[in-house]
């Protein structure tokens, strides 16, 4: 007989499982800024960073498979909310409630492979102080912010470097901005360990995209970084 006690405990199994596998998940950082949501974080391969509809940046850290099925998901969304209704009822809320409900689903069905990803929604609006963000966790639930948002292994990790974005200066240009948060992000790595920034970074490569404020050009996700590969 299953009781809510076994039902508990498994819960708590699987919340164990996934933050073990997320835990060294490398934080992904967004700022406001006057030009745009500039979105920064270092990756080994796929990247983390898309675009998912005209105002829209979506960002996630996890199993990439999962990750892609989030996206995908967001953006299929997006895009039929769009077209049956109009590009404006297309708002970050819409979307991040909109892929919140599976994922609760997901984690709380035993049958069912649980979504290994944090993921991150920003919008960007008229001013700095208009644009928002959705940090969503693997078991749907998700939290609200302006200004800045923090993804990252663990909830301290992202509490911390969340702490540390706080007063980011709108008026700084995207490339000073990108100096700084390289700064915050290495600063999340345990310095007592005896590695150097140069073992941190070994084998990764900086990924950087402005979602622009400015609606003069017809697209407004901008990489900032070429491709190193």
């Amino acid at each position: 007989m299953f009781t809510p006690y076994d039902w508990q405990e498994g819960i708590g199994n699987r919340a164990q499982f996934i933050e073990g596998k997320l835990a060294q998940g490398a934080p992904v950082l967004a700022v406001s800024l006057d030009a745009g949501i500039l979105v920064f974080t270092y990756r080994r391969q796929a990247r983390k960073i898309y675009e998912i509809y005209d105002r829209l940046i979506f960002a996630g850290i996890g199993q990439q498979s999962d990750v892609e099925a989030l996206r995908v998901a967001a953006l299929e969304f997006a895009s039929k909310e769009g077209y049956s209704r109009s590009e404006e009822d297309v708002t970050i809320q819409r979307v991040a409630t909109a892929i919140s409900a599976p994922m609760k689903r997901a984690f709380s069905d035993f049958n069912a492979a649980p979504i290994v990803a944090r993921s991150l929604f920003g919008e960007v609006n008229t001013t700095p102080a208009d644009d928002l963000y959705y940090a969503l966790d693997y078991d749907g639930d998700y939290t609200m912010s302006r200004n800045a948002a923090v993804i990252a292994g663990t909830l301290d990790a992202a509490d911390a470097l969340r702490e540390k974005l706080n007063g980011f200066d709108t008026a700084t240009t995207p490339e000073a901005a990108i100096d700084r948060l390289r700064e915050v992000w290495l600063s999340s790595f345990d310095s007592e360990s005896g590695d150097t920034p140069e073992d941190v970074l070994k084998g990764l490569s900086p990924e950087a995209i402005l979602l622009e404020r400015s609606d003069a050009r017809e697209d407004r996700f901008r990489t900032l970084i070429q491709e190193e590969f």
